[in-house]
């Protein structure tokens, strides 16, 4: 028992404690007050590094694994996975420890160092993979190694990821002094994200390439670390004794944890895969998506802080009810995107954002709100969000999975979002008023599955929808337009090729199977219609292969192959950067079709390390012929693509395929060894009758029909690319000129064309290597290629679209004085006398007259002179 003396003493102590501690509270008020402010930058630098190193690892990973749908997925379970484990094992050391600054501070440092080592660890492991995964690899093996690439070499960094928002969580609860800023933290830090996702895709990367830009994030994480250790305090002990740890003790909780998680991810991947039928599919229309749905996450969780309301299970149903509901309106909207679409086109990039934002702003504004809530029951119940990260990031990692191997084939990917909004009733927790917030998005999700699922491949007035496949990557249909023309389209408004252009389809395999002078083998990367493939497939000797994407367009060949199954060259299902990675044969020839410079994944099929790929894999005197669709091209990136390939074959030349101002294509033709051209052997080939009888219809009767076609030899290609950047692995030209390439698809299609037959002067020096070859065919090919010019450009100057006479009386001035260049030009001398030939049943008199230009221009053919015999009897004086 205490004497009076000590009591009185004691007292006397805890009045001056107390005093002390009231002279204290406000500075350690202001001291929490500048923590939480300066912790504002940190927690917003935190996300907006996160999200950019997601966007470079995971189009690195993609440039080895492959852009199939299980790579793909692969390496987003990896990336989630990665989190998940960080989040769970980190969680008891972030808690427990006496200065989360400084563990935070260490979170960022690894990630900053591994962000380092990823400049050259990721491009080195990705090379090592494909030949251990093959060529043809099964779908679980494929998926396995996909998994396992990201998850293995990224796994520091992403398990450091993981623990950084229960970091700063706690962070911002101690400089507060309050429980209740999780959400708060969450939206601060997704911001970061959206914000991470927009600079880097639009501005790090393309001014920076990969390595630059993760030099930038990696700055970001010092940042942070840096800031960490400056402004927090030594120890945070009161914090420590103040939250004792605890379980998760509802599990109720933990399922919907997990599968707010899956359904959450799996919405997005919906709705990405449903825009890209109607928007562009560039690299910045996924950076659109993304930021929309990020900008979603984050505005919801930031309003479910500013309302205050109570984590329970009243607030909890609205949030289920509301989100079923705001994906249901998604749902509603999204077959009327395409007219979004259309209206906003003016605003370029800007108008493919506002879409983007309409579809996913509601629904992700409430999957923030969401998460804000279960977070932060979580905190409540752990003293942490560390599991809630964890269970919500499991759940994510499935998710990709789940959308792209059972709800996209079962249900299409429109229905598959009703599926989702249900997924979310069925969280409800179990009471009377569950029924009514459920009662009206059940009641709308199921009208609306009643109904069929809205088609949106655009079918032209009076066409017709022949079949359809939809698949986890790409909607695959064949459409017939009013003129019976069928074709391929892929995502609702991509052409691929059709009936209408098999004969310019045959002539782009048989250039580089002509200047072979033995092809055996022949390997088609990218095949659409199948038609360029089947056309190499008909030259004697020759074996081909072909390889595609996408298994969709592989099933609907038998709609434009018109062959029996037997005779169909072999097609193999991957991506063709992976397939040539892995592949472990030679081939002769290896043709790489028309690939869309601005789709999303296209890009990597023009680098460099691409380009040296292929030339590994070409057999001894081997070619490799490079299409470029120059009406889908703008100016740069076609000038980036020829600087990489003369890179790679610096004998490369240029070659035209037909002479058609509406579709023009440019085949950039390297060699393994540096062979030239033999002129005696390709004319042998040419007499030959087996050849003869395949290559006769479509053009090549002698050589100069094929060396027309010609270019430019490395010397003019050079001069035409001048100075500036390759399209590498690293720094993705292509890839992100998307912008300009997509509006160069609303310029004349000749436009680019013209360009370059106008800046390149072809050089027979270039092109003919022996000098006999130079004095025999050198004047004719100058004239012949004088000619061709003066060809294209009468077909770019005709007015609108000309038919029957007025088609001839706008057309039949260049063609003349095209044929003057060169009377043995046949791509005008064949027009002109089919005009004459039709005119003689209606305007004989002009008939008359157009026989007699064209024998004046060619009198050595003959064939006007015997016409104007035949029909007029008269000679052309």
């Amino acid at each position: 028992m205490q004497s009076e003396p000590d009591s009185i003493a004691i007292a006397s102590a805890d009045r001056f404690a107390g005093a002390i501690r009231d002279k204290a509270a406000p500075v350690r008020t202001r001291q929490a007050a500048g923590h939480a402010w300066a912790l504002v930058p940190i927690v917003t630098a935190s996300g907006f590094a996160g999200l950019g190193y997601e966007i470079v690892w995971t189009r690195q990973l993609s440039l080895a694994l492959g852009t199939e749908m299980m790579a793909v997925l692969g390496v987003i379970a990896g990336f989630f996975g990665g989190l998940a484990l960080g989040a769970f094992a980190l969680d008891r050391l972030i808690r427990r420890s006496t200065s989360p600054w400084r563990v935070y501070a260490l979170l960022e440092a690894v990630i900053a160092v591994w962000g380092l080592i990823s400049v050259w660890l990721l491009p080195a492991a990705g090379r090592a993979l494909p030949p251990l995964l093959g060529t043809e690899p099964s779908a679980a093996l494929l998926w396995a190694g996909s998994l396992a690439l990201p998850s293995l070499v990224l796994l520091p960094a992403t398990m450091a990821m993981g623990g950084t928002l229960a970091a700063l969580e706690r962070m911002m609860r101690g400089a507060r002094g309050r429980g209740r800023v999780t959400a708060d933290v969450y939206g601060a830090n997704t911001a970061g994200a959206l914000a991470g996702t927009l600079v880097s895709t639009f501005l790090l990367i393309p001014a920076l390439g990969f390595s630059g830009t993760l030099l930038c994030l990696a700055g970001g994480n010092a940042f942070c670390a840096l800031g960490a250790l400056a402004f927090g305090p030594a120890s945070d002990e009161t914090d420590v004794r103040e939250r004792r740890l605890g379980r998760i003790r509802d599990f109720r909780l933990t399922i919907t944890l997990f599968a707010t998680g899956l359904l959450g991810i799996t919405f997005e991947v919906l709705v990405v895969r449903l825009a890209a039928q109607v928007m562009e599919d560039t690299v910045y229309t996924f950076a659109g998506l993304l930021a929309a749905y990020l900008l979603g996450t984050a505005a919801g969780s930031l309003l479910w802080q500013r309302t205050g309301r109570d984590a329970d299970d009243g607030n909890l149903r609205s949030l289920l009810a509301a989100t079923a509901f705001a994906c249901i309106a998604t749902t509603v909207l999204a077959p009327y995107a395409g007219r979004l679409v259309e209206t906003a086109a003016f605003a370029d990039v800007f108008g493919e954002l506002a879409v983007a934002i309409a579809l996913f702003l509601l629904p992700a504004t409430a999957m923030g709100a969401l998460f804000g809530l279960l977070a932060q029951r979580v905190s409540d119940q752990r003293g942490s969000v560390g599991s809630a990260v964890g269970i919500n990031s499991l759940g994510a990692c499935l998710a990709p999975l789940l959308a792209a191997q059972f709800l996209i084939p079962t249900l299409g990917a429109w229905t598959a979002l009703l599926a989702v909004a249900l997924g979310y009733l069925l969280l409800l927790p179990p009471a009377r008023s569950a029924l009514l917030w459920s009662a009206a998005p059940a009641i709308s999700a199921l009208v609306l599955w009643l109904n069929p699922a809205p088609l949106l491949t655009r079918v032209p007035a009076g066409g017709a929808l022949l079949a359809a496949r939809e698949g986890p990557m790409a909607t695959a249909s064949v459409v017939d337009d009013a003129t019976g023309t069928r074709y391929l389209e892929v995502n609702g408004h991509f052409r691929m090729g059709g009936t209408s252009s098999t004969r310019s389809d045959y002539r782009q395999a048989m250039l580089p199977l002509l200047l072979h002078e033995a092809p055996r083998d022949a390997l088609f990367l990218g095949i659409g219609t199948g038609a360029t493939m089947v056309g190499g497939a008909q030259m004697p000797g020759v074996s081909v292969r072909g390889v595609e994407l996408s298994r969709e367009v592989v099933e609907l060949l038998p709609w434009f192959v018109n062959a029996t199954p037997a005779s169909v060259p072999r097609v193999t299902v991957a991506d063709a950067r992976r397939y040539v990675a892995a592949d472990t044969g030679q081939h002769d020839v290896i043709i790489a079709d028309l690939f869309h410079p601005a789709l999303d994944g296209s890009g990597a099929l023009y680098t460099v390390e691409h380009f040296e790929a292929v030339k590994r894999r070409l057999a001894p005197g081997g070619i490799f012929c490079q299409w470029l669709p120059l009406y889908q091209l703008d100016l740069p990136s076609l000038r980036a693509i020829i600087r990489g390939f003369l890179n790679v074959y610096p004998d490369g030349s240029a070659w035209l395929n037909h002479y058609s101002v509406r579709t023009p294509m440019l085949a950039l033709i390297g060699t393994r060894d540096g062979r030239h051209l033999d002129t005696e052997t390709l004319a042998a080939r040419l007499r030959d009758p087996a050849t003869a009888r395949i290559i006769r219809p479509l053009g090549f009767e002698a050589p100069i029909d094929l060396l027309g076609q010609y270019l430019a030899g490395p010397q003019a290609l050079s001069a035409f690319a001048g100075d500036g950047p390759r399209n590498t692995d690293d720094y993705p030209f292509v890839t992100f000129d998307a912008r300009r390439n997509v509006r160069a698809l609303t310029a004349a299609p000749w436009s680019l064309l013209l360009a370059v037959t106008k800046d390149i002067r072809s050089d027979p020096n270039e092109l003919l290597t022996r000098a006999a070859e130079r004095e025999a065919l050198g004047a004719r090919l100058n004239s012949y290629w004088a000619a061709r010019n003066r060809f294209l450009e009468a077909g770019a100057s005709l007015p609108g679209d000309p038919r029957g006479a007025a088609l001839i009386e706008a057309a039949s001035p260049g063609l003349i004085d095209a044929l003057r260049l060169s009377p043995e030009f046949d791509p005008a001398h064949g027009p002109l006398m089919g005009m004459a030939r039709s005119l003689l049943g209606s305007d004989r008199a002009a008939a008359a007259r157009l026989l007699r230009k064209i024998n004046e221009a060619s009198p050595s053919r003959g064939e006007a002179r015997d016409l104007l015999l035949r029909e007029f009897g008269l000679r052309n004086e």
